[in-house]
């Protein structure tokens, strides 16, 4: 482990567990970002928002402007709606609210790693800019960053995540496809009210909407290439006023995930027309709301093999996985990858029973010697990338 990250163990450690006392939900991050914005202002380095709670910082020193690059750190910071069941000194204090995702770490770690950077200023050739993004877990903090110019002229950037599933001290790293889009729909069927025991005076909303669920899996079974991977998947449903009713109208809620830009066009253009045609088939209406939370993240393959190779200058190379499978999970970091090369790597959180509880998972937790790993390789690939150490 890096000395200069071991000596911020207490610092690190600290300022997990502050932020995870106080989660906050998605774009309401408003303490967490003047948490933020303290920390920086004792290390004296520069900071603005984005947005009303998402902060950027940058750390530049350029002593050759031919060769002087752009390196973004990436860190998400908001929380999750969920009770928290855990019974630790830092159980969350804001009820109904919970750090289930580990962004609480990985907002101390990208500090942390500040820190330690801004100590060695004088050994950097370029710039670093240090994201500390709101609302990942809706999708709706990435692309304000980009629209603020923060990734303009970059020529790396890396993101981070906790992975329960591996052990402390093992991290993942994958080059090309790793996680899927996600796209929400809603889907309301529009029909006519009646008795039940005159149907044929109606249009059921509650009975197409039913037909559309089933008609829907035929996309995935018989629709999409069997060599492409892509999830339709409803799992919400409600309608009708009464048992003795047909229902005028039905609501349907669900979520398409694929690893493409092709196949996530496809996925949404058939829900869109199997929706439709099987509510006019019945004499219905539909009507649809969708909203496009990422974009299938897509690592560039020489950021894959930079990280590699650092952790295995870290951990070792039996410590560093780059064979790990596709997750269907999704994260807005993948909107950077659309600008700037960079690499999405997943860090082992997983030190036994407690600390392997899944993501969202309402006693979900990590062993703290994953936010010291977290915080070297923000350390390490800003300097592999702008280090100019003789």
């Amino acid at each position: 482990m890096l000395d200069a990250v071991e000596q911020q163990r207490e610092y690190l450690i600290s300022l997990r567990r502050y932020f995870h006392r106080h989660p906050e939900v998605s774009l309401q991050e408003y303490h967490t970002a003047e948490r933020i914005e303290q920390e920086l202002d004792a290390m004296e380095i520069p900071h603005e928002r984005v947005g009303e709670t998402g902060v950027v910082a940058t750390l530049s020193h350029i002593t050759e402007e031919a060769t002087a690059k752009k390196v973004v750190l990436r860190a998400d910071m908001d929380a999750l709606p969920i009770a928290e069941k855990n019974h630790t000194e830092y159980v969350s204090e804001n009820p109904g609210v919970m750090h289930a995702c580990g962004h609480d770490a990985h907002t101390a770690a990208l500090l942390g790693a500040a820190k330690i950077l801004k100590s060695r200023e004088d050994t950097l050739n370029g710039t670093v800019t240090f994201l500390f993004q709101q609302a990942e877990e809706i999708g709706g903090g990435a692309k304000q960053f980009i629209q603020a110019g923060c990734l303009d002229n970059a020529f790396r950037i890396l993101g981070i995540h906790m992975q329960p599933e591996l052990p402390v001290g093992t991290i993942s790293v994958r080059a090309g496809e790793s996680n899927a889009s996600v796209d929400y729909f809603k889907i309301m069927v529009l029909g006519k009210s009646a008795h039940v025991s005159t149907p044929h005076l109606g249009v059921d909303a509650l009975y197409i909407a039913s037909q559309i669920v089933v008609s829907i899996q035929s996309i995935i079974a018989r629709g999409l290439d069997p060599l492409e991977d892509g999830v339709v998947g409803i799992g919400k449903m409600s309608a009708g006023n009464n048992y003795n009713i047909v229902a005028n109208e039905a609501v349907l809620e669900g979520t398409t995930q694929a690893f493409n830009d092709k196949t996530r066009a496809f996925l949404n253009q058939r829900v869109r027309e199997i929706a439709k045609a099987t509510a006019e088939m019945y004499g219905a209406s539909v009507e649809f709301v969708w909203k496009d939370y990422t974009s299938p993240l897509i690592n560039d393959r020489d950021a894959a093999a930079e990280v590699a190779e650092l952790g295995a200058e870290l951990l070792g190379q039996e410590h560093v996985l780059t064979d790990a499978p596709k997750r269907m999970l999704g994260d807005d970091f993948a909107e950077y990858l659309r600008k700037v090369k960079g690499q999405f790597v997943f860090v082992g959180s997983s030190g036994g029973e407690k600390t392997s509880y899944p993501l969202h998972h309402e006693q979900f937790d990590l062993d703290e010697d994953a936010i010291l790993i977290v915080a070297e390789l923000y350390v390490g690939y800003a300097e592999k990338i702008i280090g100019n150490i003789s």
